[in-house]
């Protein structure tokens, strides 16, 4: 992969000063903030606000019925997923802390969402995805444990049916991607999640500089 060009002192500033502007551009209800209140009680960092509006609007453009989420934290990023679902579409949510999926919940039905249309699944996401069925899903996103990045990819090529989309958070590790000199364990693996959707046949991939980056891929 190669190294980003060097960006000159006044254009990064303008680059940042558009991406703040970008971020905002979609305002959070009282739901959405409520969510990330809990996020910050529990220590939890959720994806950011221009994230959570794009994975609402990628939801709807694929008429997504069903979706699967790796993380569910206090809830931000499954907000948004059932705001671009159908009417009848259902989310499954991974999360190895009941006690987030407990919070995650209430918000949920909050915002006015039954629980038929959130089922929520305590565990690890490389034991649950195995048993989920194989081209049944929509939309998976990703924002689990970094160093398992790799394997929910592979997961996620078989869960998604033709024109489903795969989105992974973090995708620029705060910007740590960029470093061809960065060693760090989460920057390697990103690395190779990068490079294995870049050259799986089942995927299209696109990386957009969006909160702390996503990258987003459509299924063949």
């Amino acid at each position: 992969m190669n190294p980003a060009p060097k960006t000159p002192p006044a254009q990064r500033s303008s680059h940042l000063a558009s991406w703040e502007f970008a971020e905002t551009f979609v305002p959070l209800d009282e739901h959405a903030h409520a969510a990330r209140r809990a996020s910050a009680e529990l220590g939890v960092e959720p994806i950011s606000t221009g994230g959570a509006a794009l994975l609402t609007l990628l939801a709807r453009l694929v008429g997504a019925r069903a979706a699967v989420e790796v993380g569910t934290g206090a809830g931000v990023s499954g907000l948004a997923l059932l705001e671009g679902l159908t009417h009848d579409g259902i989310l499954t949510s991974i999360d190895t802390e009941p006690e987030h999926q407990q919070v995650a919940r209430k918000l949920f039905l909050g915002a006015g969402f039954p629980a038929r249309r959130a089922r929520l699944i305590a565990g690890g996401a490389l034991n649950v995805l195995p048993k989920l069925s194989d081209g049944a899903y929509d939309l998976v996103f990703v924002d689990g444990d970094p160093l398992e990045t790799v394997e929910y990819v592979a997961q996620a090529g078989r869960l998604l049916r033709p024109a489903g989309v795969l989105v992974v958070n973090h995708a620029l590790v705060g910007g740590r991607i960029a470093d061809a000199a960065n060693e760090d364990d989460d920057v390697i693996i990103m690395r190779e999640v990068l490079e294995a959707v870049q050259t799986m046949e089942e995927f299209k991939p696109l990386l957009l500089p969006v909160g702390d980056g996503l990258l987003i891929a459509s299924r063949t």
